[in-house]
């Protein structure tokens, strides 16, 4: 049985998003998917403190560490795997982060539009 190596939104391998917080469903640092993801963690993007409130009034407190869960919490400038569907939420709401292109999934299209992801692309290099 072969695996299919994980594409990026522009169709390329997918590049890792961040290790230091080591981010991504699975804590290897890509926004990688699979079936155990059900909040599809695939947007790569580095937070802002917009982005931070917004999604702390939304019941995720992404700020505040949380050890037993190995979460140091994010302050603004870190990369992180978002959920894809949180990620078009706050893109509604005005406070969309920006997002690493080459280490987005593409199952992050299947929810956002890649102009919405490309109007707030950042390069990592």
């Amino acid at each position: 049985m072969t695996t299919t190596p994980a594409r990026n939104v522009l169709g390329e391998p997918l590049a890792g998003c961040c290790d230091a917080p080591t981010t991504g469903f699975y804590r290897d640092g890509f926004c990688r998917t699979g079936t155990a993801d059900i909040g599809r963690h695939v947007v790569c993007a580095v937070v802002s403190d917009e982005f931070l409130e917004f999604s702390a009034s939304r019941g995720n407190d992404l700020s505040t560490p949380r050890p037993e869960f190995d979460f140091p919490g994010l302050k603004a400038g870190d990369r992180w795997c978002l959920c894809a569907a949180r990620w078009a939420e706050a893109f509604e709401a005005g406070v969309a982060p920006r997002v690493a292109l080459t280490a987005t999934d593409e199952a992050a299209l299947e929810i956002i539009d890649l102009p919405a992801l490309k109007a707030h692309a950042i390069d990592l290099s």
